[in-house]
């Protein structure tokens, strides 16, 4: 097992970014390897991130401005090569289809639910290293 994941935490509110961190912690489950936090104000500043390699999970904030979590997800998915699982924090359960536009490998609400992002993200985390990314 690798001994850490990273994931990158894309929101323009510094809040946001800080409420996923907080709700997810260190590990998002037993099974996963502890994660690091690569956090990311800007759309140019993502795309640089997931260019570099070695991002496990990206969580991307669908009410980010001026460029949104969905659409950033949808530019990644094109343009990104392996790109990695995604989870997209919407604003509303009236939005999961905007997150399947998206292809978003999940959706969670916002405000988060520690148990629920938690989930999602070790979910995301398996599907990655079982596939040997």
């Amino acid at each position: 097992m690798q001994t850490t994941a990273t994931v990158l935490v894309y929101s323009d509110d510094r809040n946001t970014r800080e409420q996923v961190r907080l709700a997810v912690g260190r590990r998002p489950a037993a099974d996963v390897p502890p994660v690091e936090y690569l956090e990311c104000a800007t759309l140019p500043a993502v795309l640089s991130a997931l260019e570099n390699g070695g991002v496990d999970v990206c969580v991307l904030d669908g009410e980010a401005v001026p460029a949104g979590g969905m659409g950033v997800c949808r530019q990644v998915k094109d343009e990104i090569f392996r790109c990695p699982p995604v989870l997209v924090l919407i604003g509303r359960p009236q939005d999961a289809w905007l997150a399947s536009w998206s292809r978003a490998d999940a959706a969670v609400s916002h405000p988060v639910d520690p148990v629920e992002l938690s989930g999602a993200l070790a979910g995301l985390l398996r599907q990655r290293l079982s596939v040997g990314a």
